[in-house]
């Protein structure tokens, strides 16, 4: 266990949203937030890679590091990762649930050694804080999952916290033709910075930039409408990676006979990524000036304006806030 690491920042995600509305869901009680960096104040016995007064970013996996799926280097398919919260907290002598095994809402959080990540003292927690979920999860599914090679095709529908870091994904992998997909005109400039070198506010207009259709789909939303217009898009060998989250009981069609063209559709969990290495790898991509994080950060916040927070995110007023305790 790494205790108590001071979280000095926090990003909010729709995920926490989703908590809140039902879409995911969760026991309450519970504290929020699976976005966070901070500083560790102490660690528990046989914890080695990190001490007090480290800088780390945290992820979500509290991944046992012993069973098959560790072994064979998925830990995001960890099953001791996946469910089973825990209670590490307490209110009014009530015991209170941990959101992803890390509770980044708080000024205190405890958490699992392998969760918790060396970063560079001179990156600033308030960009480092969105590595551990935003960053992993989009440039994870583009290089980790969907594996992008160097001028592909790929289409990104939505262009949030999500879709800006498939974006960049993209952009690292060397796609040649990105086409970024919003209904918000105002995205475009952001979706461009961070690597679209196309914009729509429909995805209606795709095939007329790419006629044979798109390598690699992602579909950052979460409606099961846009999973659809995602598989349609695709050329033959083409495949879909689903990174919204719709309800849990929702479901999605597509024609069965346009996948006999070799295509896929993707699952991706966590940008299917290994915390431990691409944290520390997207660390040094952004010193090196190759990783986009600072312009990630449209907001920040105290947390008493947790409520202002949320609606702006809810509204998609901003790419990522980010609560500041």
């Amino acid at each position: 266990m790494v205790t108590g690491p001071y979280v000095d920042d926090a990003g909010l995600c729709h995920s926490d949203l989703s908590v809140i509305d039902g879409t995911i869901p969760f026991p309450a009680p519970v504290v929020l937030g699976h976005e966070g960096a901070g500083v560790v104040e102490a660690v528990g016995p046989g914890v080695v890679h990190v001490r007090p007064g480290d800088h780390v970013a945290l992820s979500t996996l509290a991944n046992c590091g012993a069973c098959a799926q560790c072994d064979r280097g998925r830990p995001t398919m960890c099953r001791k990762a996946i469910g089973r919260p825990g209670r590490p907290f307490s209110r009014g002598g009530e015991p209170v649930f941990q959101f992803a095994s890390n509770s980044a809402f708080a000024e205190r959080t405890v958490v699992r050694a392998v969760q918790a990540v060396n970063i560079p003292a001179d990156l600033p927690l308030t960009s480092a804080a969105l590595i551990g979920c935003g960053v992993l999860t989009g440039v994870g599914a583009v290089l980790n999952r969907a594996k992008v090679g160097l001028g592909d095709s790929v289409v990104v529908i939505g262009t949030g916290g999500i879709g800006l870091n498939v974006l960049q994904g993209a952009r690292l992998a060397g796609a040649r033709t990105v086409v970024a997909v919003d209904s918000n005109p105002a995205k475009e400039a952001v979706a461009r910075q961070f690597g679209a070198t196309h914009f729509l506010t429909s995805a209606d207009g795709v095939r007329g930039i790419l006629p044979e259709g798109a390598d690699h789909a992602f579909e950052c939303v979460g409606r099961t409408e846009l999973i659809r217009q995602a598989i349609d898009l695709l050329d033959r060998h083409g495949q879909a990676i689903l990174l919204g989250v719709p309800a849990a009981s929702a479901e999605a069609s597509f024609l069965v006979s346009s996948m006999y063209l070799d295509k896929s559709i993707l699952g991706c969990r966590y940008g299917s990524s290994r915390p431990q290495r691409d944290i520390a790898l997207y660390a040094d991509l952004y010193r090196e000036g190759r990783l986009l994080l600072d312009e990630l950060v449209t907001e920040t916040y105290p947390v008493e304006d947790f409520a202002k927070a949320a609606d702006d995110a809810h509204h998609g007023r901003v790419a990522r806030g980010v609560l500041v305790f």
